[in-house]
């Protein structure tokens, strides 16, 4: 059991280690386009990405998460 624990946690570090380094990364792109005042064009490009992204989560909120796909693709 304790085996599992330690597996668990090292699982939670690396984890969290790659969030925090993707935050920094991308901290880190936004404070260099600011300083080449190109960060609005990033933002420009970055929306309708951004916003369909966010329309698929939604869609597939609304459909649901817990519904099983076959092996075709279809539900």
């Amino acid at each position: 059991m304790e085996t599992y624990l330690n597996l668990m946690l090292i699982r939670f570090g690396v984890i969290a280690g790659g969030i925090v380094a993707l935050a920094l990364v991308v901290f880190g792109v936004s404070v260099f386009l600011k300083r080449r005042g190109r960060l609005d064009e990033a933002r420009r490009y970055a929306d309708p990405a951004l916003r369909a992204a966010l329309r698929m989560a939604a869609r597939r909120l609304e459909d649901g998460a817990g519904r099983t796909r076959r092996r075709d693709g279809r539900r």
